[in-house]
């Protein structure tokens, strides 16, 4: 036994050194690497048939008065209905993405949104549109927090702005193609089959992104009890900068959404006149916010947060005022600035939200989405209800005022910035 004993120590005493531990590597998806290109695909075609159904009744609006005979501030409440109930809906979907997971909660939520909106051509009255379109808003709050919180958990850091701002890229051309396919289709069969074609298209992207997104590797279920839910949402709401990235988010799409649910109407009036086919054409301005969006991570990278902020506020800016004048070409110019400075602002702040949350990302990114689309039915309202009062001018000067809000939380923001290196 003894000598037993004495082997054992010889063996370990000549044992090697234990080599230093090395860092582990990194599984989440990068640029380039395995199911990068897959999800992005994936998470784009999701962005397409949000913002496809989410806005498909935008540019028929005129179209939607006519058959109800309704003024524009009724008629636009089919916007309004579908974008107040995604921002209301928004937190409870998060929580249950938390406990079911983000592709699961995104499936089913674009799964009943195109089943409703299958059902949208036949509402027999303006109520009933009203309520399906609502219906649909509710289910689709399943997709944006869910998304942006699968992204922060799925991609590397390095690579989340780019990712979001492909998926943002996507809700541009959704609601792009959703604005020029229902134009051209209404113009010859009206509204009813225009929002019937969406509805088709918004059933083949929902296959085509439960086939192609990749399963979850890093997500952890979490808890469905009120309790923690709502000591999560105060923990979010007591964070300075994620107040004010809410603010912004809510303030860009007030524009956004005003100067998009008015713009049909201007232009089919004099000194326009335009075509229902040529005014859905205009929303190939959204082009523009495909490319803004996506390069928002170079625009952060060497502008800063508060600079890109800053730029994307002048640019909307510029577009508003452009947007006065009375000659086609200077009006299109507008909304070219307008949707570049929106998408690219939308980018960041979203993608800040993603970057700035430590825990409990899908309601960090619900709460953004809850007040970004509180933006978008107030603006949808309230610049319908400007144009009523005041025409486009009214509209634009509701634009401003919310640019200008912009403005002053980025200063904020940066005062804040500022005062710990002074102490």
């Amino acid at each position: 036994m003894p000598a037993a004993s004495t082997g054992a120590a010889t063996i370990v005493a000549a044992a090697p050194p234990s080599l230093p531990s090395l860092p582990a590597v990194d599984s989440r998806m990068a640029p380039g690497g395995p199911g990068y290109r897959r999800m992005s695909f994936a998470l784009f075609l999701a962005g397409v048939a949000t913002f496809a159904l989410l806005y498909s009744t935008q540019a028929l609006l005129p179209l939607i008065s006519g058959e109800f005979g309704v003024p524009a501030s009724d008629a636009s409440w089919t916007v309004s209905a579908a974008t107040g109930a995604l921002a209301l809906f928004v937190l409870p979907m998060s929580a249950l993405s938390e406990r079911f997971g983000r592709r699961t909660v995104m499936t089913g939520s674009l799964a009943v949104a195109v089943t409703v909106g299958m059902l949208v051509p036949f509402a027999p009255s303006l109520g009933t549109l009203v309520a399906l379109r609502a219906v649909q808003g509710a289910a689709l709050a399943g997709l944006p927090a869910s998304a942006t919180a699968y992204l922060a958990e799925e991609v590397r850091p390095k690579a989340l702005i780019t990712a979001i701002g492909l998926f943002v890229a996507g809700n541009s051309v959704g609601g792009m193609s959703g604005r020029v396919i229902t134009g051209w289709v209404a113009q010859e069969w009206g509204w009813r089959a225009a929002v019937a074609v969406i509805g088709v298209v918004a059933v083949g992207c929902a296959v085509a992104f439960r086939l192609l997104l990749p399963a979850p590797r890093h997500f952890r279920t979490g808890s469905l009890r009120p309790r923690v839910l709502a000591r999560t949402v105060r923990t979010h709401l007591a964070n300075p900068l994620l107040r004010r990235l809410y603010a912004i988010g809510a303030l860009f799409m007030t524009v956004f959404g005003g100067v998009y649910t008015v713009i049909g109407y201007r232009l089919t009036e004099a000194p326009f006149s335009l075509p229902q086919g040529v005014v859905g054409s205009i929303f190939l301005v959204y082009l523009v916010g495909t490319v803004s969006a996506s390069t928002a991570g170079k625009l952060v990278a060497r502008l800063g947060r508060r600079g890109a902020l800053y730029l994307a506020g002048g640019t909307t800016t510029a577009g508003l005022l452009l947007s006065l004048s009375d000659t086609l070409a200077l009006v299109l110019l507008g909304l070219v600035l307008i949707t570049a400075g929106f998408f690219a602002g939308h980018a960041v702040a979203s993608s800040s939200v993603s970057h700035t949350a430590k825990v409990g990302r899908a309601q960090a990114s619900a709460l953004y989405q809850s007040a970004y689309y509180i933006g978008s039915s107030a603006g949808s309202t309230l610049g319908a209800v400007a144009f009523h009062a005041g025409g486009w001018s009214g509209t634009v000067g509701m634009g401003l005022l919310a640019v200008l809000g912009v403005v002053t939380v980025t200063v904020m923001g940066s005062r804040a910035a500022r005062l710990p290196a002074a102490a």
